[in-house]
């Protein structure tokens, strides 16, 4: 067994294999950029080394660079993680050649199953069914709408050294083609350093399913079960699980069949992916393979109790694999959700900056530990309270993983889970998270690839959350305003017959989305617990949980409840089950003064282009005076591996730019002004 290895990878999963190494005795080295000199992975691990400017091509993609550090440190072995180099066949050769293990498949297999293009190939050859496609690669815009009007609308435009979403587009006309093949083509070679793509036929209304295989250098291959990862924005898996809610058994078993029989075909040893489309009829496609860790894999984890960073870093060693097929077990219901730094309510635009508050739920799983019976809750993170998010690198905060006797026992633990989970500072997708999982067709297991996009076809609002109970919210706002009270009336010092007087009827004050206020009467009264009565319903709250954190834990009307409840100047602000409300409680005097106060509508801003988001101006395609028609190119935006282009709304002129290419924006910045 290895002494000491290094981890070429950065964040979470640099934090995940870190806690594997020391299980086993390993000795950690980790890499860091620039931007990740106080970042948790380098706190983590034994050694860590510098290797270059925050921008990935600039460090974790330099090849030379880790593997110079595997030498200065002695490390043996390299684990790559995911992204970046992770599926990259020349490092691998060239790990291989210099001596230095590769935690992951052999440089021959990368070639053969990580490259899209030649996995298809080796499919079709394997008599694998395909989906059809155009599988060479494509030098022109113009060569991409011929080949995509060839095979038929809408189409996949594809990196073929793509992953995680990255150099993918959906294209439903011939415009879309065109633009989508540049900005594939750009977004692979600034995540995978390789421009080619391809494109294939997309199929409508499919389930995305792909099998966990591990195979050994003694030719041993298994499968350990399946993950159901059809929950997707943008191409992006949301939220993952295992087992399916939808194949059955047969399928399953000849998904798993199949998906040896290709990993045999190319010797493969380590833990790999193999990817299908799966149709109504629970038909199945070969989509293609991954030649590393999946970013999902704690679901299968959690399902069988086997640690996949450990069998990876086992099977490099030269050791075979602990147990057959058969030995493999499928316990309970796992369900993932991934935390990112995005806002839902602005079109999932990144959000950076400091983590001004960072508490995760309270874990009873842990990874690279067995897991307890019955299940629990267990969070994947690289990072910490007081840290960075960074532009330069991918969205995600954190891993958000459940483990239930069941799946409707997984989502409620999952649903609890993510009350409890604080993050301050930047924006997360967690109240779209919340949505997703109190949705009625994803309770049921109904839904497919386009589940987002045809439940949430205009983007998200917070009057897309629901709630079985909109009153509690404004219940627990009621109790929060009654403690803060108390503490008032006990303060010392307090003028006789002028003291803190605590009344019982009150009007809850809740802010509306564009500035208007609903006004709730409240009766709130306190004998032992306290009761808020909000129209005809009453709620008796304990008064157990802690008094000035953000989480709040307790019993409403005798059931547990967790809840996020936080002072802002006059306003108290609660969060529940993804759903949020702002509340003022007050006087009714009070109450109808506030209706006569007028209303400051914001500024006109309609004359400006404004940055939707943080990120670095890469383009900017206009200049002062050009005449501009609605849908044209203004300027392109790139933010945590991703292009986004901004277009204008309406025909106009532009009178003047108002940031400079190369400039680093934030949310609502000018970049142009229009006359």
């Amino acid at each position: 067994m290895f002494k000491k290895i290094l981890i070429a990878n950065r964040g979470e999963i640099a934090c995940r294999v870190i806690k594997t190494a020391k299980k086993m005795g390993i000795a950690t080295v980790a890499v860091y950029s620039e931007a990740d000199r106080e970042a948790r992975h380098v706190e983590l691990a034994d050694e860590a080394v510098f290797i270059g400017a925050a921008p990935s091509r600039e460090s974790y993609l330099v090849a030379d660079k880790i593997i110079a550090a595997c030498k200065a440190t002695g490390a043996e072995a390299v684990h790559p993680g995911y992204g970046f180099l992770s599926e990259n066949e020349d490092f691998a050769r060239r790990v291989e050649e210099e001596g230095i293990v590769f935690i992951g498949p052999k440089h021959t297999s990368i070639a053969a199953m990580g490259d899209k293009i030649a996995s298809k190939k080796l499919a079709i050859e394997a008599k694998v069914n395909t989906i059809p496609g155009y599988n060479d690669v494509i030098e022109s815009p113009e060569a991409a709408v011929k080949i995509a009007q060839g095979i038929g609308y809408p189409v996949m435009i594809k990196a073929s050294a793509g992953g995680g979403g990255k150099g993918l587009r959906v294209a439903w006309n011939d415009k879309e083609a065109f633009e989508g093949f540049g900005t594939c083509r750009n977004e692979a070679l600034n995540s995978f350093g390789d421009d080619r793509v391809f494109i294939e036929k997309f199929v409508e209304q499919p389930r995305h399913i792909e099998i966990q295989v591990l195979g050994d250098a003694h030719g041993n291959v298994v499968f350990l079960h399946e993950r159901e990862c059809s929950i997707q924005r943008r191409h992006q898996k949301v939220i993952e699980e295992a087992p399916s809610p939808f194949i059955s058994d047969a399928t399953r078993q000849a998904m798993g069949a199949q998906a040896v029989q290709l990993a045999q075909a190319v010797k493969y040893q380590s833990a790999g992916t193999v990817e299908f489309v799966v149709g109504k009829d629970q038909s199945f496609y070969f989509l293609e393979m991954n030649t590393r860790l999946q970013v999902e894999h704690p679901v299968t984890e959690s399902i069988t109790g086997i640690d996949l960073v450990e069998m990876m870093i086992r099977v490099a060693a030269g050791e075979p694999l602990p147990f057959t097929q058969a030995q493999i077990p499928r316990h309970g219901w796992a369900i993932e959700c991934r935390i990112n730094a995005e806002d839902p309510f602005r079109n999932f635009l990144p959000s950076t900056g400091r983590l001004v508050r960072y508490q995760p739920p309270v874990q009873t799983m842990e990874a690279a530990a067995a897991v307890p019976h019955g299940g629990g809750v267990r969070v994947d993170t690289g990072v910490y309270e007081g840290g960075e998010i960074p532009m330069y690198y991918d969205s995600m905060i954190a891993k958000l993983i459940v483990h239930g006797i069941d799946r409707a026992d997984a989502i409620a633990k999952m649903r609890e889970a993510l009350n409890g989970f604080v993050i301050r500072g930047v924006s997360s997708n967690i109240p779209f998270q919340a949505a997703l999982l109190a949705h009625p067709k994803f309770a049921a297991g109904d839904f497919n690839t386009g589940f987002i996009a045809e439940h949430y076809a205009h983007g998200f609002r917070a009057e897309d959350v629901p709630h079985d109970d909109p009153d509690f919210l404004i219940a627990l706002a009621g109790a929060a305003y009654r403690r803060y009270r108390d503490r008032a009336a006990g303060i010392s010092g307090q003028l006789a017959g002028h003291g803190v007087v605590i009344g019982t009827d009150f009007t809850a004050v809740i802010k509306g989305p564009g500035g208007e206020h609903r006004h709730v009467p409240v009766t709130i009264r306190v004998a032992g617990a306290t009761t808020v009565t909000v129209g005809e319903r009453s709620y008796v709250i304990d008064n157990s949980w802690r008094f000035g954190g953000i989480r709040a834990s307790g019993q409403c009307n005798g059931r547990p409840f967790t809840a996020q409840i936080e002072r802002q100047g006059l306003w108290i602000r609660v969060e529940h089950n993804g759903r949020r409300i702002e509340a003022q409680l007050m006087i009714a005097r009070a109450a109808e003064l506030l209706r006569t106060m007028p209303f400051k509508a914001p500024a006109d801003m309609s004359k400006f282009l404004l940055s939707p988001m943080p990120g670095l101006l890469v383009d900017i395609a206009v200049k002062p005076g050009q005449a501009v028609v609605a849908g044209e190119r203004l300027a392109v935006i790139e933010a945590m591996k991703m292009e986004n282009i901004l277009t204008a709304t309406q025909d106009g002129t532009v009178s003047e730019l108002m940031a400079a290419r190369g400039e680093s924006l934030a949310v609502d910045q000018p970049i142009l002004k229009f006359a």
